[in-house]
């Protein structure tokens, strides 16, 4: 599979309701794909702990980010710079966490997704909570070393508590090996 149809299947992924995807059976992953499963609990966990240095490496140096709009980011650098109020974490917390990792044909290039969940932390934000979801493109570089090639996601939804609380709740850090 060439980066290029990795692009198109991004582009191209529907990704289910969060419901939805968390009433599907778990899938059944090699070890190469619980590998990427980790590097996307790792990319999340950076996230989480305002960790920017960690944040940026598991950005490809070519990476593009916001992929399906007119003009993505490009480029670890800008990608960091870009995503340093929500490293930061002051304003809006993100989470999310993978529900499929698949490597195809080609070795080193994976695809994951799965739901993300936005909180808006300012005193009475309305909506305080939005469903959403990630697709991400990986690649392993010559270093053995998966990093973010490609990534977008859809656009979140307003979500209540139970919902927020429910994403929370079938979180999966064992990765479904099969």
């Amino acid at each position: 599979m060439s980066v290029r149809l990795a692009l198109a299947l991004v582009l191209s992924a529907t990704a289910a309701p969060a419901a939805a995807q968390q009433a599907a059976p778990p899938p059944k992953l090699t070890a190469e794909e619980c590998a990427v499963w980790a590097r996307e609990l790792g990319f999340a966990r950076a996230l989480a702990e305002h960790d920017a240095a960690a944040f940026a490496g598991h950005l490809h140096e070519g990476a593009a980010f916001g992929v399906k709009q007119p003009q993505p980011q490009r480029g670890r650098e800008a990608i960091a710079r870009a995503w340093a109020p929500l490293i930061e974490g002051k304003t809006i917390r993100l989470e999310w966490y993978p529900t499929m990792v698949v490597i195809g044909g080609e070795p080193d290039i994976a695809m994951s997704t799965g739901p993300a969940l936005y909180e808006d932390l300012r005193p009475g934000a309305n909506p305080r909570y939005r469903l959403g979801g990630f697709q991400s493109v990986w690649k392993r570089g010559e270093d053995g070393v998966w990093r973010v090639l490609f990534d977008d996601g859809l656009r979140p939804q307003p979500a209540d508590e139970a919902a927020a609380a429910a994403f929370r709740a079938n979180r999966r850090e064992a990765c479904p090996q099969g």
